[in-house]
């Protein structure tokens, strides 16, 4: 049953990081590169927006890459200890995981906390675009709970000894 449920949520997750980070990616490098053509082509045309775009994209995909991260088992940790000390590797690796936990926590309350001061906060809005700021400010309690679950799964693996919930080595 367990691994039913985390098989469900890692695909949606998967899908969710993947098409999110290539959504937000694409947005950012055509708006680039739409801004640059103006410049070079024209005169005096150019997007005075892009640039908070591009920033905007950075901001999320940093976050929800941390997700990704943790999937991939990317994020940095301790590994020169296991190397030298063999016997290192379960404790280091259950302390890293125990530490990407506690950092979701803290990021869902926090991000929740941001998320509501910019809410109630009518003039929160982007510079440029005047978007509110809470949409971007949402996506750090979001990244928390990915982050917690997918740590979880990722946990579960490792204390069965896979990489992956197919059961595969």
């Amino acid at each position: 049953m367990l691994k039913k449920i985390f098989k469900t949520l890692d695909r949606v997750f998967l899908l969710v990081e993947d098409w999110s980070l290539f959504i937000a990616v694409m947005i950012a490098l055509l708006t680039a590169m739409a801004n640059v053509l103006l410049r070079k082509l024209t005169s005096n045309v150019s997007l005075y927006w892009s640039d908070e775009v591009v920033r905007k994209v950075i901001f999320f995909s940093t976050y929800i890459g941390c997700v990704a991260a943790v999937r991939s088992r990317s994020l940095i940790r301790i590994d020169a200890l296991p190397q030298l000390f063999p016997v290192l590797k379960k404790p280091l690796t259950l302390f890293s995981h125990l530490a990407v936990l506690f950092f979701s926590i803290v990021m869902v309350r926090l991000g929740w906390e941001m998320t509501l001061m910019m809410y109630q906060d009518e003039y929160a809005r982007t510079t440029t675009l005047q978007i509110p700021e809470w949409y971007f400010y949402a996506v750090l309690p979001l990244m928390g709970v990915m982050m917690f679950l997918r740590t979880l799964i990722v946990m579960v693996e490792d204390w069965r000894g896979r990489h992956d919930l197919t059961g595969e080595q």
